[in-house]
């Protein structure tokens, strides 16, 4: 049976359950510009400085007085409105869900499997930070509202790009191939942040370029241009031809152009179990799933839904339980949702939430936890349903308390477990199973040693991840330090992009490891990278698919495209499964 759009089981009770919301919404505003009046961004500070020394001081007094005015005014308003809404969210569902009607039928689903056997799955997952925005201000970030339009705006242009790979597989006749070395030469670059103007759709396929054509180094490089749909095969016309054809799919609005799509580095790295990688200043083409987490803030949410609907037409926002958890206890009072939001261009089957109950301190303020999804995917050769398990998950913040992480991750992986047995059934096959999320510990840092070593990443499979306490030697941290968002050297994608593939840069604006209490750490070891803390995660599992079905991870990407829009590097997944046709059912058909 489909999801129904409205979290409530009539009418009735969401009309009484937007009356209560209106009430409290003034009053709430209201507090949240009385915070964000104090508080600013190093943006706005570094803004001030062209000022009159004088006009903040006043701007900040007068508004004092007007804000704490209207708040008090509004106050018993918002009380009448608690007292209605309150009790409403024992009988909510802890999800909203958008579907855009498609033009046709066909647009949602992926024939991959029904025609080639094969199909190439995208994923990506980010933090975006969209908190009330008094309180976002305290993670050096505001205009939430914003910040929300302009990043769904960012996510549509990337994705909506033609999928255009390079791979050098032996670089040696041009020497060594580093992250900073495009194969294709980089156009202008535009200023990104959250106090940027909105930027236009994207513009796509445009044959009248005026660039140059490319001029590729003559080693066995080639240039791969992906269409949409993986029924297709993929186009091996000469590299000049292909990029000129699609120049523009790189434009940004009308302040300049994107760079060009940059080399994946595989370097040989396949012979170690690596698989290729970038750092892009966009977000990968054709996501299929987006994962995102800390969207808070409901006006953000849906802001986000209509910027992201034209392109994934399928999503789940406003995830969470609010108020008194357990329903009618006095245990724990939610005062923010999970922050989880998944976008889907798959129809979602069914859906379910669970809320983690050893939060503690101002993290249990939020109804943190576990969302998964089933997806429908199409049919394989033999009209049989393809299916596929997502799950969005957003663990435990404050540094040092791994016991409550390992908590929260044990009921992760049971939590999976359980949902996949109430909804797999035996006439469908599963094409993939994928965790993501923001873990909030890393796999370099001492003080996260007990998560580091969760039974999770037995069962779930990290790209990134070469052992306990070890990062493969490519990876990039997620976590950037908040004082310094609005830096010049990574105050705009390219120049993000630029920072992070340089160690020496990197190391100023990523989040380093945390030590252990008391003890000393010395980071990197000898003759290892400086990595940071990445704890934005996608992971995968091959044990619970189809047994008919292999899965090769196509690129690992790092997107820098919500450069000074959000204090995480945004991660990207690709993988490509094959499903094999059924031996028994070919042993019967001879």
């Amino acid at each position: 049976m489909a999801l129904q759009a409205s979290p409530f089981p009539n009418g009735f009770v969401a009309c009484l359950h937007d009356v209560g919301w209106a009430l409290i919404l003034p009053c709430f505003w209201f507090l949240d510009r009385l915070i964000a009046l104090f508080k600013s961004t190093t943006l706005e500070k570094s803004q001030r400085v062209e000022q009159e020394c004088y006009l903040h001081p006043l701007k900040v007094f007068f508004g004092f007085i007007l804000l704490f005015i209207l708040f008090l005014a509004t106050a018993p308003f918002a009380f009448l409105g608690f007292l209605l809404w309150a009790p409403l969210q024992a009988c909510r569902r802890p999800f909203c869900y958008h579907r855009e009607i498609p033009s046709s039928p066909e647009r949602e689903i992926h024939r991959g499997f029904e025609l080639v056997g094969k199909a190439s799955f995208g994923f990506a997952t980010a933090n975006l930070c969209l908190l009330p925005d008094g309180i976002a201000r305290f993670n050096n970030l505001g205009h939430t509202q914003h910040r929300a339009a302009t990043i769904g705006q960012h996510i549509v242009h990337g994705v909506c790009r033609p999928h255009i790979r390079i791979f050098v597989d032996s670089p040696s006749s041009c020497g060594t191939l580093s992250p900073s070395n495009s194969i294709l030469p980089a156009g202008n670059s535009s200023t990104y942040g959250a106090t940027d103007r909105q930027t236009q759709p994207p513009v796509v396929n445009h044959p009248d370029s005026t660039e140059g054509h490319v001029s590729i180094p003559k080693t066995n490089s080639h240039v791969v241009c992906d269409p949409c749909d993986d029924t297709k095969e993929p186009s091996t016309e000469p590299p000049s031809t292909l990029f000129n054809s699609n120049q523009n799919s790189n434009q940004q609005g009308e302040t300049g152009h994107r760079s060009a799509p940059r080399a994946l580095l595989s370097q040989g790295l396949r012979q170690q179990d690596n698989p290729p990688w970038e750092v892009s200043s966009l977000f990968p083409a054709n996501v299929d799933i987006l994962c995102l987490e800390e969207v808070f803030d409901k006006r953000a949410a849906k802001k986000l839904t209509e910027a992201l609907k034209p392109v994934f037409g399928h999503i789940l926002y406003d995830v969470g339980v609010y108020a008194c958890q357990p329903p009618c206890s006095c245990s724990s009072f939610k005062f923010f949702n999970s922050g989880l939001f998944v976008a889907s261009r798959f129809p979602v089957l069914e859906a379910q939430y669970h809320w983690f109950p050893n939060g503690s301190g101002e993290d249990a303020l939020a109804a943190k936890g576990l969302l998964s999804a089933k997806v429908l995917i199409g049919k394989n050769r033999r009209q049989k349903k393809v299916v596929g398990f997502f799950n969005c998950t957003h663990l435990y913040a404050p540094e040092g308390e791994g016991e409550i992480r390992c908590e929260q991750l044990n009921m992760v992986t049971k939590w999976i477990g359980d949902f996949q047995a109430a909804n797999r059934l035996p006439d469908e096959d599963v094409a993939f199973d994928v965790l993501c999320g923001d873990f909030n510990f890393d796999n370099c840092s001492p003080d996260d040693t007990l998560e580091q070593s969760h039974c999770l990443f037995e069962e779930y499979r990290d790209p990134c991840r070469a052992g306990p306490g070890k990062e493969k030697p490519w990876v990039i941290g997620t976590l950037l330090e908040q004082p310094t968002l609005y830096e010049d050297d990574i105050n705009t994608p390219e120049k993000l992009q630029r920072t992070l593939e340089r160690e020496e840069l990197r190391k100023q604006y990523i989040s380093p490891p945390v030590p252990a209490k008391g003890l000393k750490m010395d980071y990197p070891e000898a003759d290892q990278p400086w990595i940071g803390r990445r704890i934005d995660y996608i992971l995968y599992r091959e044990s619970s698919i189809s047994k008919n079905c292999r899965t090769e991870i196509e690129e690992v990407t790092f997107v820098t495209q919500l450069a000074g829009l959000t204090d995480h590097i945004p991660v990207g997944l690709r993988l490509n499964v094959t499903m094999d046709s059924d031996s028994a059912e070919e042993q019967g058909l001879k």
